[in-house]
């Protein structure tokens, strides 16, 4: 009986942007769910360090799974492209959403975070007893950098998106350093139909 091979020829660039897409999803999920029922929690340190926490469990989830996919073994030139499609594709819907969700969807968004942003950071920096006039002045500067991150111009969004960018090839980097694997067996045949190469 001759037996069908099913050769698992899983492109990693497809399951690299499907893992991006999904990430992107949680984390607007996790945005709404957290802006519907407590906004307050959003400028604070606790939504802040359970997002970083969750983004990093998904990043490892999704670099380990995705090695998998491809044999167990790939090259840190290998992993690279993948990790970081995967990485800046979530980035990139969660950028977007979040400027389209404050000027077309929830207006009140970025008014409301601006003002939550505003009232942490002058209570944080009473707190460290600064004066009336150094205050002032770091709170000029604290609404400069929320206007540009809640309700920018094309430009400044142009410029935000590709600071974000580089800063997650870097991580990309070193997710590639951590978790790149090479083929103990020299003789062994990189199934290079995964990375779209011959």
């Amino acid at each position: 009986m001759m037996m069908e091979t099913t050769q698992n020829t899983v492109n990693i660039k497809t399951e690299a942007l499907k893992n991006g897409l999904i990430w992107g999803v949680i984390n607007i999920v996790i945005f709404l769910i957290t802006w519907y029922l407590m906004p307050s929690l959003m400028s604070s340190y606790v939504y802040a360090g359970i997002t970083i926490l969750i983004g990093i469990a998904l990043a490892v989830f999704f670099t380990i799974d995705m090695r998998k996919k491809v044999g167990g073994y790939w090259t840190f030139g290998q992993a690279l492209w993948p990790i970081f499609v995967t990485f800046v594709l979530a980035m990139a819907l969660v950028f977007v959403f979040n400027i389209v969700f404050g000027k077309y969807i929830d207006q009140s968004y970025p008014v409301k975070m601006k003002e939550l942003v505003m009232t942490k950071s002058e209570a944080t920096m009473k707190s460290f007893g600064l004066g009336d006039e150094e205050t002032a002045k770091a709170l000029a500067k604290t609404q400069e950098n929320l206007d540009k991150q809640f309700t920018p111009s094309f430009g400044q969004a142009v410029m935000g998106f590709g600071i974000s960018a580089i800063m997650y090839f870097i991580g990309a980097v070193i997710f590639a350093l951590i978790f790149k694997k090479n083929d103990p067996n020299p003789f062994s045949d990189q199934k290079d139909e995964h990375f779209g190469t011959n």
